[in-house]
């Protein structure tokens, strides 16, 4: 035990001997060079620390190439700076791509969709998968160019399986963060900047153990009306391509759904489905903060038995 604190007590002294700075070229007339920490003028002769062999060595001053000496150190503080440049140009992009939403809690740089909760006074982002609504009459394709029929106005409701959906909000307010992903292949349809036009919350209604979203209207010349109980929603750019989807007004306690209004085609049939319930178990899949370890990455917690 005594040889090791020796030993330590050695190497904290000779590590305290060591300058401190960064590593430059002391070029020589030859055209070698060495790599020092430090060096000082002292006469005819040049004091420095070896950075390979960390100990102080000298040589005389004429050896010294000192105007390559200085270009290199000038040519270094550039690369530097550009590399410094660089660096926090590539932490500013992946800070807009991954905003924080509160200390510690980040949105992923991968985008998606999340639903930000409090539960029991934590904070947590909820992952929110779309859910396929059912029209009925089972009609498949696009919901606006369902079959028009010839005769009469045709009549469609937009349902979901289920009278409560998966994601339960504990907040009447909540916020929805939402990626707009315009680099895929086809490219949304929007950008941040018109998102306000087409992401809509929509308060959804009771029918027969199930929840309906909306309705489709299809007159017979053709005309599409769109029916369902929209939210006043404010729809806010946050940074890169987030959005926050946000009821103007408090939600009353019950089921809803953001969905997509995509001008002339209409209403996408797949929504973003959650509920309103303060009083709801907390939500399988949530994300706590992990403040002091700095960007978090969206880890689920484990689900409990």
């Amino acid at each position: 035990m005594r040889v090791c604190i020796a030993i330590l007590s050695v190497f904290l002294a000779v590590s305290a001997q060591v300058p401190q700075g960064k590593v430059q070229r002391l070029v020589f007339r030859d055209g070698s060079y060495e790599l020092v920490l430090q060096y000082e003028i002292k006469g005819d002769r040049v004091r420095y620390f070896s950075y390979d062999r960390r100990d102080w060595e000298e040589i005389p001053y004429s050896d010294v190439d000192w105007e390559a000496t200085h270009k290199t150190a000038v040519e270094a503080d550039a690369i530097g700076r550009d590399r410094a440049g660089d660096a926090a140009r590539a932490r500013a992009s992946e800070d807009a791509r991954s905003p924080a939403v509160s200390p510690g809690l980040r949105l992923p740089s991968s985008g998606g969709v999340f639903l930000y909760d409090v539960f029991q006074d934590k904070p947590e982002l909820v992952p929110l998968t779309q859910n396929g609504a059912d029209v009925s009459k089972n009609v498949k394709g696009n919901i606006v160019r369902a079959v028009i029929n010839p005769i009469a106005s045709s009549r469609q409701t937009i349902e979901l399986k289920g009278a409560h959906a998966a994601i339960q909000s504990h907040m009447t307010a909540p916020s929805i963060f939402v990626a707009i992903d315009t680099t895929s292949d086809p490219p949304a349809p929007y950008t941040v900047d018109t998102a306000k036009d087409h992401l809509r919350i929509a308060r959804c209604e009771e029918k027969k153990g199930n929840r309906v979203v909306g309705a489709i209207r299809i007159a017979v010349y053709g005309k599409v009306k769109q029916e369902a109980m929209y939210i006043e929603t404010r729809v806010e750019p946050v940074s890169g391509p987030w959005v926050k989807v946000t009821p103007s007004v408090p939600l009353e306690p019950g089921e809803y759904a953001m969905v997509e209004v995509l001008g002339k085609e209409g209403m996408n049939e797949f929504v973003w489905d959650f509920g309103v319930n303060p009083g709801a178990p907390e939500n399988a899949g949530s994300v706590e903060p992990m403040p002091d370890r700095g960007k978090p990455v969206l880890v689920p917690k484990p689900k409990k038995p």
